[in-house]
């Protein structure tokens, strides 16, 4: 196990506050490039990953593209460029919104859900990327929550 020190090359923080801050900035790069090359292998990314999941979880409900976009891990993600690769990859159903026609209700499709049984064989590989007991990922966990206040 390598420190942030050795792997950033740096001695001295100006805190602990900033070394945590670097520290968590640098991981969870890390850990975003882990997850880039675990969904690549399925033809995905991890933010196609997510919305499959939210409509595995509204299943067999529909959700809108803007109610999507408020339970996404990324909220800064491009929701309609995404759906539009996802429906091109027949993994998810865009159909006009009988309320608003200039929205559109989504669902996963039967491929879709098919993907999510795939990804959930090796999910554990990846969840478990970061080396932590089941009381140290609850206890990481509860500091991260913490610290967003």
């Amino acid at each position: 196990m390598k420190t942030i020190e050795e792997e950033i090359q740096q001695k001295k923080f100006k805190s602990s506050h900033q070394k945590a801050v670097i520290n968590l900035i640098y991981t969870a790069n890390w850990l975003q490039n882990k997850h880039l090359g675990f969904f690549k292998s399925f033809g995905i990314t991890g933010q196609q990953f997510n919305i499959l999941r939210v409509l595995k979880g509204q299943h067999p409900q529909s959700i809108s593209a803007t109610a999507m976009k408020t339970r996404l891990l990324d909220q800064n993600s491009d929701v309609s460029r995404l759906l539009d690769r996802l429906a091109g990859k027949n993994l998810i159903e865009k159909k006009t919104c009988p309320n608003d026609k200039r929205a559109s209700d989504i669902f996963i499709t039967t491929q879709g859900m098919e993907l999510l049984k795939e990804i959930d064989k090796k999910q554990k590989e990846i969840d478990n990327v970061l080396s932590l007991s089941a009381e140290e990922a609850t206890q990481l966990s509860d500091l991260l929550d913490k610290s967003r206040g």
